[in-house]
């Protein structure tokens, strides 16, 4: 998994990564998380926090190795993890503080499954059953066979009528505005509510977020409401996008997921560049696809 390389305003390079041992668990399982950063001597760095990282358990927290050379200050941390909710998640993007800037690692796609049922595997009960004739008991087995009958017809029927529901239909979007309008639109509307001043910096990203997917799926009728945001950036990628702005949409997609996951908060600069990046790509990519 690659790393983040970032280039200073002083002209030297902050590296930033983070890396997984493995993508797929069994539920409980551990996970070595590595993390690393690279940065130049005597600036000052404010370390990745692991205060939570939602669908995740941390276990251990391993010290931070420095080591210098060249100039530069390399820190290496290995944290242990693992997951109790079975289903396709995320690490998500962490944030490394120099300065009032973050600089954010990849997100980290994890599956989390229960073990295999094996059918062939033999049996092994603990002890043996002792059957014991008890003619009191008939009557239970008579409610037990009555109790399972009613919960069949009552499957099938759920079953049916879930069959029969038809889909509701996809529907244009009602608006009279064209999809570039309609975004150009609501980023206004979304700034003019002044969300991170409030303190609503979660709610304010969300809204960044929603507001491009929505153009994508107006301008190019493609469904990504369900969409990771590492699958929209791979989708965004494809469209020929100058690498520029690319790079800026990116980096403020991750942003998002880390203000809305991880708890982080960027800073008034960081939601200024944030509102540009996603204004400039709604507007290039209209232009791209006219």
């Amino acid at each position: 998994m690659l790393g983040c390389i970032y280039q200073c305003s002083f002209s030297q390079t902050v590296y930033v990564t983070s890396t997984i041992d493995r993508d797929k668990i069994l539920i409980g399982e551990p996970i070595q998380l590595e993390l690393e950063a690279t940065v130049p001597d005597g600036v000052t760095a404010t370390w990745f926090s692991l205060d939570s990282i939602p669908h995740f358990e941390l276990i251990e927290k391993g010290k931070i190795d420095t080591v210098k050379k060249g100039g530069a200050t390399n820190f290496k941390q290995t944290v242990t993890v693992t997951s109790f909710d079975s289903g396709r998640w995320a690490i998500p993007s962490m944030g490394l503080d120099i300065n009032g800037r973050s600089y954010l690692t990849d997100s980290l796609p994890v599956s989390v499954a229960f073990s295999n049922f094996d059918p062939s595997a033999d049996y092994h009960d603990i002890k043996d059953i002792l059957e014991v004739e008890n003619a009191s008991t008939n009557y239970i087995n008579w409610i037990i066979a009555l109790v399972t009958l009613l919960a069949a017809i009552a499957l099938i029927y759920f079953l049916r009528r879930r069959a029969q529901k038809k889909p509701a239909p996809l529907t244009k979007s009602a608006s009279q505005l064209s999809p570039v309008d309609e975004a150009l639109q609501a980023l206004n509307e979304l700034k003019s509510r002044h969300l991170p001043e409030n303190g609503q910096v979660k709610l304010y990203y969300t809204g960044l977020n929603d507001i491009l997917r929505s153009f994508i799926t107006r301008k190019m009728s493609v469904t990504i409401s369900q969409r990771t945001s590492e699958e929209l950036i791979l989708l965004v990628h494809d469209m020929g996008m100058p690498n520029d702005a690319f790079i800026a949409m990116t980096q403020t997609l991750r942003m998002s997921d880390a203000a809305k996951f991880a708890k982080y908060v960027p800073g008034p600069s960081d939601n200024e560049e944030s509102f540009r990046n996603i204004k400039t790509s709604i507007e290039l990519l209209n232009n791209l696809n006219k």
